[in-house]
């Protein structure tokens, strides 16, 4: 039976007449708080807003940014499964940020549908399900029991009387909201599993869709800015007389991470910024890449911080069981995030308040940034998320919306504020460049035995011990191994680093699974076996691992000139093992084909789930194959695609997809397949050449590999 509470402004659910008396449903999730209402609604904002309106139109608000993953369709769904909407009357708008009533809106960790999306959304549609045919049983004057619901409907099927959901919403906004509603079994879902339109792919591909990029607001003027060149370097003085010369350019002003050019067109902005004489204050950071790698190979002497510890690895490595040992260095360098839409923020600040439209990861963030800049309340700050020209964890960070705010507040006007390619690429948070040690033993009967690793990387957080994303992938694994000591050692440079797409994984996976290969090429066995011994607690893992071997033909002959490697990840609630198959052509990789077996829980819609995985080996292989940022007197070197390339077209291997069917919940899907691809590669490149990868990017020189003479 199910029970119902009285509606309190703060409590879980809330419904309110709208305009048009159709009906308004929220979802508040437990963290968040209520807060003033949008006009439509009466004093309630909550986190999604699911209406039906009189002429059967489902509009769902989504708080999750789009950066192409597919969150306007997949959160949608799991409201109209429950809902038993019409998939065809479903529509999708982007909520505005706020600082409580959404929780945390930060689209990052693959997180979307997982860590608290999926339940709440599932008894929003539950709920007001119930409250539709409720209304609609009243009205026939029969048990709501006896009434049923599909595409849009709520029906009697005694008698055969139908009505449609908007023309009982009106009725159904004034009973109570159940307090726990029946959820669907999952055997009956309807949406929740299939291919359903994408309900955002018209707009994008005709063109309508707005990006950061294609906002236009009255009397918006166009801004760039240029930060200093070296980290840690300020602004000390600037002429702008030649800038000011430029027909167009209005205003040069100075922002607290660099200087500012406004004009009536984003040329003329460009062309002004480049005619500034800036004289920089030095920062005092001159290193190039080499020192800081030394710097890291020194620190890795030694001991670290205590990140994992299972038995005595020391006393193990040294013990008569270490019947072969073997030791190893591997390193991967900075990246830069590179996103197809470079940074870029509108911004209209006025006296009491301020109007923002960025295509931003972290929409709170950017409006506390807003209203720390301009002294206005939180609540006074209104920031649109557009949709996200790619954001792998980049657009987190708020450095470029505080360029436009501060450059609107000076000029006085609203201001379209776009980085250079250049500044882009010399002035991100990068993916930290890593150092580690590692050390590992099999005994006579070829079981690994002991696991040393000793991480050398960067901080994510500024807090002393070890810092959690730097040794993620290393610190935990689902290898059952009896002795294993993972340390972490800080090193304190004023390299900016952030979020990668996988952070910790991207880089650490690499080095885990290419040492464990070392380890079972060292006790002379299988790779695919020695891992399938090392995963008997690890059932779901080891089913994904068998996926992708029976699949990629694993233990059958490689077409002539080509060899296969195998990797395998958990990473954000996702599973994954990739085996890539690859030759060499002119002494270049050629990385022809690429077998991925997932088991990421439910799956809300396969088609977004396919392609988001084929999406993260692309850009795992295109930092596998080139990716490096490097640094020359405490500068970056590279400024664009001509000198940091990613994939190119030529090079895209033949991926297969293959989901493991899961009832557990769903689980990240936008990240797990990046980590497994470049130790896959390099895997199969030992298998090939006999020569052993042990730094990023892959490239067949004594500086990035190493002949393996243990094997």
């Amino acid at each position: 039976m199910t029970t119902t509470a009285r509606i309190e402004r703060r409590e879980f659910l809330k419904l309110g007449a709208i305009a048009g008396s159709g009906l308004l449903l929220g979802v508040q999730v437990p963290w968040g708080k209520a807060s003033p209402a949008a006009a439509s609604a009466p004093a309630f904002q909550p986190n999604v807003f699911l209406r039906i309106a009189p002429d059967d139109v489902v509009t769902i608000w989504c708080a999750r940014s789009d950066m192409g993953q597919g969150v306007r369709t997949a959160l949608p769904m799991i409201v109209a499964d429950e809902l038993d909407a019409d998939w065809s009357q479903v529509r999708v708008e982007q909520a505005d940020a706020h600082p409580s009533s959404y929780g945390r809106m930060m689209t990052v960790g693959s997180s979307s549908v997982r860590n608290g999306a999926w339940m709440p959304l599932r008894r929003a549609g539950a709920a007001a399900r119930e409250m539709l045919v409720a209304a609609a049983a009243a009205r026939w004057g029969v048990n709501a029991s006896e009434c049923v619901t599909a595409a849009g409907r709520v029906s009697h099927q005694a008698s055969g009387r139908s009505l449609r959901y908007g023309q009982v919403a009106a009725a159904a906004s004034a009973l109570p909201v159940p307090a726990s509603p029946t959820l669907k079994d999952p055997s009956r879902f309807r949406l929740i599993g299939t291919r359903a339109r994408v309900l955002d792919s018209p707009a994008k591909v005709t063109g309508q869709a707005i990006y950061g990029a294609d906002v236009r607001v009255p009397g918006m003027l166009f801004a760039t800015v240029v930060h200093p060149p070296r980290f840690g370097d300020r602004v000390r003085s600037f002429d702008a007389a030649r800038a000011r010369g430029i027909p167009g350019v209005s205003h040069v002003v100075q922002v607290s991470q660099g200087v500012a050019v406004a004009a009536k067109t984003t040329w003329s902005a460009l062309q002004g910024a480049r005619a500034l004489d800036i004289t920089w204050q030095d920062g005092g950071f001159a290193l190039s890449s080499a020192g800081i790698f030394r710097s890291f190979a020194e620190l890795a002497q030694r001991e670290g911080v205590e990140a994992q510890k299972r038995g005595d690895a020391p006393a193990a490595l040294a013990g008569a069981g270490a019947d072969r040992r073997i030791e190893a260095v591997y390193e991967a360098p900075y990246l830069a995030h590179a996103t197809m839409e470079p940074m870029n923020c509108t911004a209209d600040v006025r006296a009491d308040r301020c109007e923002i439209w960025a295509p931003t990861q972290n929409p709170q963030g950017t409006q506390s940034a807003a209203a720390r800049i301009t002294g206005l309340p939180v609540d006074s700050v209104t920031v649109h998320v557009t949709f996200l020209g790619c954001g792998w964890g980049r657009r987190s960070r708020t450095d470029f919306v505080e360029d436009a705010v501060e450059t609107s507040k000076a000029v006085g006007a609203p201001v379209q504020l776009l980085w250079t390619r250049e500044e882009d690429m010399q002035h991100d948070y990068y993916r930290p460049a890593v150092h580690h040690r590692l050390s590992g033993a099999v005994d006579a009967n070829g079981h690994l035995t002991a696991l040393h690793a000793r991480v050398v990387a960067q901080p994510f957080a500024s807090q002393s011990g070890v810092d959690g994303p730097a040794v993620a992938g290393l610190a935990e694994h689902d290898y059952a191994i009896p002795h294993v000591l993972v340390e972490y050692c800080r090193p304190d440079l004023p390299v900016p680093v952030g979020y990668w797409r996988s952070v910790g994984p991207s880089q650490n996976t690499f080095i885990l699974e290419s040492f464990v290969d070392e380890l079972a090429h060292l006790a002379g066995r299988d790779p695919v076996e020695f891992r399938r011994e090392l995963l008997t607690a690890s059932p779901r893992l080891l089913h994904v691992l068998d996926v992708a071997a029976v699949r990629s033909g694993w233990g059958t002959a490689a077409p002539p000139g080509r060899a296969r490697g195998v990797a395998l990840v958990r990473d954000k609630g996702g599973l994954v093992a990739q085996v890539a198959e690859v030759s060499l052509e002119r002494d270049r990789v050629r990385v022809h084909k690429v077998t991925c077996a997932a088991d990421c829980g439910r799956i809300i819609h396969p088609g977004i789930v396919e392609g988001q995985i084929t999406g993260s080996i692309v850009a795992g292989l295109a930092a596998a194959l080139h990716g490096e940022i490097t640094i020359e007197n405490g500068r970056v070197s590279q400024s664009n695609f001509l000198d940091y390339p990613l994939l190119r077209m030529r090079e895209m291997p033949v991926v297969e997809v293959h989901l493991v069917p899961s009832e557990e919940e769903p689980g990240g899907v936008g990240e797990p397949a990046v980590p497994p691809i470049a130790p896959a590669v390099a895997n199969a490149l030992f298998a090939l050449t006999g020569t052993r990868i042990r730094r990023l990017p892959i490239r067949l020189d004594a500086e990035s590999s190493t002949r393996n003479r243990s094997g």
